[in-house]
């Protein structure tokens, strides 16, 4: 019998390895949803993914025009347990360091991003905060690691 092995991006543990360098530790999924877990939550994804769906409570900070005036204006305490989380938890990374780089003690990464959070059936939220089962999975290529709920992604980004 011959089984062959991928070691393609199949696995996201691969897919963060290939991009993040691991300097912000990650939040599983199941460690966030906890009632006793009490975070701000950060959405490091442009506009229009945060508008149609995003973590309940999740402040919008976005990627492209990330502003750390922004954060530091709103959040006083640099104490404070803060997770931020993007699609898959790349663009995360890259926002979690410009917070420890400003001074924030206690920043986590989604292991997974909204794509594990909605994969493991936990509920994503309009703009309207109503429920929804449509996710922004940027593109196209990006969208095979969101396995439940609406996919959408605009023709122009594929």
């Amino acid at each position: 019998m011959f089984v062959q092995i991928s070691f393609g991006q199949n696995n996201l543990e691969q897919l963060l390895k290939k991009y993040n360098d691991n300097s912000i530790p990650y939040i599983s999924v199941e460690e966030l949803s906890m009632p006793t877990t009490n975070v701000i939550l950060l959405d490091a994804r442009e506009i229009e993914e945060y508008q149609m769906s995003h973590l309940k409570d999740a402040i919008y900070v976005g990627y492209t025009n990330f502003k750390i005036e922004n954060v530091t204006s709103k959040l006083k305490n640099k104490n404070q347990a803060i997770v931020v989380y993007c699609s898959l938890g790349i663009r995360s990374e890259t926002i979690a360091k410009k917070l420890k780089s400003a001074g924030y003690t206690n920043v986590k990464n989604l292991y997974g991003g909204i794509f594990e959070w909605k994969n493991r059936s936990f509920d994503i939220y309009k703009n309207t905060g109503t429920k929804t089962d449509s996710i922004h999975t940027f593109s196209k290529s990006w969208s095979k690691w969101s396995k439940k709920g609406i996919k959408y992604y605009p023709k122009q980004w594929f």
